[in-house]
């Protein structure tokens, strides 16, 4: 069973109007919003990455959700399995410390468990925030355009660098370092007809939006933003557009919004129709649909 399929059955049970139907990156009740990740040594990190880089992405990509809400971080449970080493997890406390003291988010409680020792590590959290303007992963309208925040691409190309040893520091960070666009996600909030972050990869994570607005996308491969690190590792032509637009792990701002001015610097890289399914082109040219959009659990 993979990812779809289980989240399709989990729709049959009763569900909290705050779960708005599992097709958004975070429930909402009231102002309130509430997000839960796990992170899993062997599919979200590497057993090697440092334990304090493991936490900071912990906390990163749980309130990369909240920033997809516009949300404002009221604190996080965390739950963690105590496997018996004490110098990882004097380091993963560190870098907990590190990343609540930089995105100003205090720890509220959670749980610890006894783990057996030599297990690949299973990490959890929950972020709770506060958002009067929490927008719906599937709130776009045909004539939106669709934007994203940043570049794409350095997260995948990191996650490279991490395994090799070899390429930009700065790609290393964006992977084991990720950012949570808390700021952009609250300037835009009020004004955006849908908003989620992309962690899957651009193509499979704009599907899911368009899919869940009940419309088609149409992006612009020539469109996508890349940074001058991955354009010098992995150069700028079709072939690397594509494989920073499926490869995940950016936690980049993805958004649809009417036509007109942004209140922040983002990337048009297409626009949303009646219809449905993706449609990819390359500054005009047709393109086919790669095999793989992005990453999904158990695919």
């Amino acid at each position: 069973m993979n990812e779809a399929a289980f989240l399709a059955y989990l729709r049959h049970l009763p569900l909290h109007a705050g779960a708005r139907g599992l097709r958004d990156d975070a429930a909402v009740l009231g102002d309130l919003v509430l997000t839960h990740d796990l992170l899993v040594e062997g599919v979200h990190y590497l057993p090697d990455d440092p334990a304090e880089d493991v936490a900071w992405k912990l906390v990163a990509v749980n309130l990369s959700d909240l920033a997809a809400k516009g949300a404002v971080p009221e604190g996080v449970l965390l739950g963690y399995p105590l496997a018996g080493d004490e110098a990882w997890d004097s380091s993963f406390l560190a870098g907990l410390d590190a990343a609540l003291a930089a995105f100003a988010c205090p720890l509220i409680g959670g749980d610890t468990v006894k783990a057996p020792p030599g297990v690949p590590r299973t990490l959890s959290l929950t972020a709770l925030g506060r958002s009067p303007h929490a927008p719906a992963r599937n709130g776009a309208q045909a004539g939106d355009l669709l934007y994203v925040t940043g570049t794409i691409g350095d997260g995948g190309a990191g996650l490279e660098v991490a395994r090799t040893g070899e390429g930009p520091a700065t790609l290393l960070a964006r992977y084991r370092r990720p950012t949570p666009r808390l700021e952009e996600g609250q300037a835009l909030a009020s004004g955006v007809h849908a908003m989620m972050d992309v962690s899957d990869g651009l193509l499979i994570d704009a599907t899911r939006m368009a899919e869940a607005s009940g419309l088609g996308v149409t992006i612009d491969l020539a469109a996508l933003p890349l940074s001058a690190d991955y354009q010098a590792v992995r150069g700028g032509d079709r072939a690397a557009r594509l494989a920073a637009a499926t490869a995940g792990d950016d936690y980049e701002l993805l958004f649809a919004a009417p036509p007109g001015p942004l209140p922040l610097a983002a990337t048009c890289l297409g626009a949303f129709s009646e219809g449905a399914g993706l449609t990819l082109h390359d500054a005009g040219t047709p393109l086919p649909l790669p095999d793989r959009l992005g990453f999904e659990h158990g695919a």
